[in-house]
């Protein structure tokens, strides 16, 4: 009997593990679908922020999210709700599931429930039916294999990546970002309740289209959260008061022609790591879209914010209103070559004090010049006569630079620009002139902020990046390849120390625009021909920002000029940053401090090799220059030669009664002492000479 017994037991352990180890071989047959389910390409800023995404192929949103980056409280009220036994079962719930059969023999169909978390997540994964016997055994087997091949985190991170949250939102991180607007680290117990309710109707409980429905289905799982012992009475009373979101939250959109050129140089890539400063970028995005309000549909702008030490962009808007046709904000202006203007002058003069050619207090005639068929003249068309060339880059002059490029050579400039990190734009066969001092060369917004970092950073070779360099990501598309050292080598110089330190010292004696805060800011304004570009470069001791304002299509912007358009923006732009603003460091060793008299001769003055005097200027014939002139009858007698009529006199800045077409007049004479008279043609050119009056 005894014996009977045992064989009865010993068959019934071999039945068991007979059905177990089939059970097993069913389980480890499954089929299962794709267990990486794709995601949208990311860039995100130097925090991790997101500042840029995209829908997967079939335009759903659908991001990437790292089970350790949810609210834990999040994961217990979801459990509480949806699987309470979560943890103990192998992926179906015995108890749940006889409930659910009692049920549906009670009704003769699926009434509710049973599935556990991993069957839903089996669900999502194949998309199969619900309310079928066949589509909850399929599932249930799916879960079961679930939990063996990836264990309860990862079915966790399969529900957080394809739970669906209403319209094409699917995920916990993209409904997090479309209904609460921000990512689901840290949420409410009212955001909480909403995102744990919210996949069991996703379509019936959208909350801008069934706000009462969405309130009512949160409120339940509050309960729910309540009687776990997850909230107390108050935080209920709190959360059931607040109200429920009535729209979708915009995507980030955040640098979106810095992410597009991103994602095109390396498309394989999901995310793409950015040195950006989110709470900057939004800032400067903003400032780009203020600088153009109130001056016209067509106007664009552009701003780089970058640290001058490192390269890294911390900051750039491409494009005023990147969504606008009417200012063609697809086009991506940070990268676009344009002409600089008057932008390239310090790094003229910079390359003349290396060269020994002249120095800030070295005095250069502003004076009408001709270089074969090329007459530069200054934008107002005046000429000031003998100025510092200090003064001449303070005033923006136009002759004085394009004497000193004449003694420099273009093609030394071409060099420095490419030495610097940039890669200068020239038509296709033609050879830098001398125009390129006046910006005859096409140069993007972000080669220009590279360019005076490098000033910035003592002429040390700058180019920017916003793309993180090193083996884990792709170089920035934006930085021209080989133009500088790489990370941990030494930097490239294409200017000295004492001549960037000078051209600085210059830039950062230049007033403030009017009503801008900012002492201290070295900052150069720059317009190009046919008021078609307004720029604005600074630094300070710590960062470089560039501006640009202009039409996209290039076309003119009558009257405008960078220090009007640009320079106020310039300005606001380094309000938003810290500290306001950084000092400029003091004089490197070897920087020669002299007045003009103090200089070496061949310093004090500036002696062109070319560009000879305009042979049609006019000439001040009488008084000669120097000369001791008695006035007859209290009056003068002036004459010029050459230039074209009508004439203006002036008697130290101040107009004389002698203008006329005449090129011969009397002029009341002025007071005792020295006086300079100037005369200005009918072309703007000028001629000066200074006499003694007794």
């Amino acid at each position: 009997m005894r014996a009977r017994r045992w064989l009865a037991a010993a068959a019934a352990l071999w039945l068991a593990a007979l059905g177990r180890d089939g059970l097993d071989g069913w389980i480890d047959a499954t089929a299962l679908p794709p267990l990486a389910p794709e995601t949208g390409v990311e860039v995100v800023a130097r925090d991790g922020t997101l500042l840029r995404a995209w829908t997967v192929e079939d335009g759903r949103w659908r991001l990437a999210l790292d089970p350790g980056a949810v609210d834990p409280a999040f994961i217990a009220a979801l459990l509480a709700y949806e699987d309470r036994r979560f943890a103990r079962h192998p992926g179906i719930d015995p108890r749940a599931l006889a409930r659910a059969a009692v049920q549906a023999l009670a009704a003769g169909r699926v009434v509710s429930g049973g599935s556990t978390l991993s069957m839903q997540v089996a669900r999502l994964l194949e998309r199969g039916p619900t309310g079928t016997w066949a589509g909850k055994l399929r599932q249930m087997r799916v879960a079961l294999a679930l939990e063996r091949r990836v264990g309860k985190d990862g079915v966790l991170g399969l529900y957080f990546a394809l739970a669906p949250y209403g319209g094409n939102i699917e995920g916990l991180r993209a409904a997090s970002l479309a209904w609460l607007g921000r990512e689901p680290r840290r949420l409410t117990p009212a955001e909480i309740a909403l995102l744990v309710a919210l996949p069991q109707a996703p379509e019936a409980r959208r909350p801008d289209r069934a706000p009462a429905a969405a309130r009512a289905a949160r409120d339940r799982v509050l309960e729910r959260m309540a009687a776990a012992g997850l909230i107390d009475a108050p935080a209920l009373a709190a959360a059931r008061a607040t109200p429920v979101p009535d729209a979708r939250h915009p995507m980030p959109a955040l640098a979106p022609h810095l992410a597009a050129r991103l994602r095109a140089a390396d498309p394989g890539r999901a995310r793409h790591a950015t040195t950006l400063d989110p709470r900057l970028q939004a800032a400067v995005q903003g400032l780009a879209a203020r600088a153009v309000a109130g001056h016209g549909g067509q106007l664009s702008a552009a701003i780089v914010v970058a640290d001058h030490a490192t390269g890294e962009v911390l900051a750039e808007a491409a494009a005023a209103g990147p969504a606008e046709a009417a200012r063609a904000g697809f086009v991506d202006m940070a990268v676009a070559p344009r002409s600089p203007g008057s932008t390239l002058k310090p790094f003229v003069y910079a390359l003349a004090f290396d060269a020994g050619l002249a120095h800030p207090a070295s005095v250069i005639e502003d004076r009408p010049v001709a270089f074969g068929p090329y007459r530069p003249s200054n934008f107002d068309g005046l000429f000031r006569g003998p100025v510092t060339v200090a003064e001449a880059l303070r005033a923006s002059l136009n002759t004085p630079v394009v004497q000193v490029l004449d003694a420099l050579g273009p093609a030394r400039l071409m060099a420095a620009l490419r030495a610097g990190g940039a890669r200068p734009v020239l038509p296709e066969g033609v050879a830098p002139g001398l125009g390129i001092a006046l910006g005859g060369v096409g140069l993007s917004l972000r080669e220009l902020a590279g360019l005076y970092a490098g000033l910035a950073a003592g002429g040390e070779a700058r180019v920017l990046y916003a793309a993180p360099p090193g083996a884990a990501a792709p170089p920035d598309p934006a930085a021209p390849p080989g133009a500088a050292a790489p990370p941990g080598a030494a930097p490239a110089r294409f200017l000295s120390a004492a001549a960037a330190w000078q051209v600085a010292d210059i830039l950062s004696t230049i007033p403030p625009p009017p009503g801008s805060a900012g002492a201290g800011i070295a900052w150069k304004t720059g317009t190009s021909y046919g008021h078609r570009d307004a720029l604005a470069m600074g630094f300070d001791g710590a960062h470089v920002v560039a501006v640009w304002l202009g039409r996209a299509d290039g076309t003119p912007m009558p009257g405008a000029f960078g220090a009007d358009l640009a320079a106020p923006v310039l300005f606001e732009a380094f309000g938003l940053l810290a500290p306001r603003p950084a000092r400029l460091p003091p004089a490197p060793p070897g920087v020669l401090h002299a007045t003009t008299a103090e200089l070496p001769p061949p310093l004090a003055r500036f002696r062109p090799r070319g560009g000879a005097p305009d042979p049609d200027a006019p000439r001040i014939a009488f008084p000669p220059d120097g000369a001791t002139i008695e006035p007859v009858a209290g009056r003068l007698l002036l004459r010029v030669e050459g230039g074209r009529p009508p004439f203006a006199w002036l008697a130290d800045g101040a107009p004389l009664p002698a203008a006329g077409p005449a090129r011969e007049a009397m002029a009341q004479a002025p007071g005792p002492g020295f006086t300079t008279l100037t005369v200005i043609d009918a072309a703007g050119r000028a001629a000066r000479a200074t006499v003694f009056v007794p």
